[in-house]
């Protein structure tokens, strides 16, 4: 298996996560973004996108997009599942993924890419900060009733969520997610797992 990728990039990260929960080591193939080599022919042939990560198994299949490749490897590798048996267990996992997709990375992204190229735009930064305040109090009612975000255990909704949240402690908003209680247990559950350790080089 190959990963196509960079250590910093979130998406990359939760490849990375995945593989470490299944206790699997792919090769990693480093994408330099700095160089633009994600624009690359070599890695848009790759990744039509020209974006990171592309994931190719021991037979060749190729594949992009590191939500489709998490659940690929999840329903493929064996290991422990990440993707709920029961059917409502299932929908949460798949609410809170579409949740983080559609309202939480977005601005979470814009307060770390000012915080990261040292732009520093308060104006995006507060409308960022904005932005992931109804996506944090909607997961925190949810981790009120339980310790994941689809019950009991650790799923694929985690993994999502993640990268994002690192990034935005890594980046002075701790103060803002500590506001939180119940997202702040669950963030010290995830951020522990070793699985996310070993995929943020920790």
């Amino acid at each position: 298996m190959k990963v196509y990728g960079n250590p910093m990039s979130t998406c990359t990260r939760k490849v990375l996560t995945v593989l470490a929960e299944k206790g699997r080591e792919a090769e990693f193939i480093n994408i330099d973004l700095m160089k633009g080599e994600q624009k690359s022919p070599a890695h848009v042939a790759r990744q039509p996108f020209g974006v990171v990560p592309a994931f190719e198994t021991d037979d060749g299949f190729m594949m992009y997009e590191s939500r489709a490749i998490i659940r690929f490897l999840d329903r493929t590798l064996p290991g422990p599942s990440l993707t709920p048996a029961d059917p409502r267990a299932y929908a949460l996992m798949e609410q809170f993924m579409a949740v983080e997709q559609s309202y939480f990375s977005g601005p979470a992204m814009k307060i770390v890419m000012e915080r990261f190229r040292g732009t520093n735009d308060e104006a995006n930064v507060a409308k960022g900060r904005e932005g992931i305040k109804r996506p944090l109090e909607v997961i925190d009612a949810a981790l009120a009733k339980q310790p994941f975000l689809a019950g009991t255990d650790f799923t694929l909704a985690e993994v999502t969520w993640a990268p994002y949240m690192d990034y935005l402690m890594a980046m002075g908003e701790a103060g803002l997610i500590g506001q939180y209680k119940n997202v702040t247990a669950w963030w010290d559950r995830v951020a522990n797992r070793p699985s996310f350790k070993k995929a943020v080089g920790r």
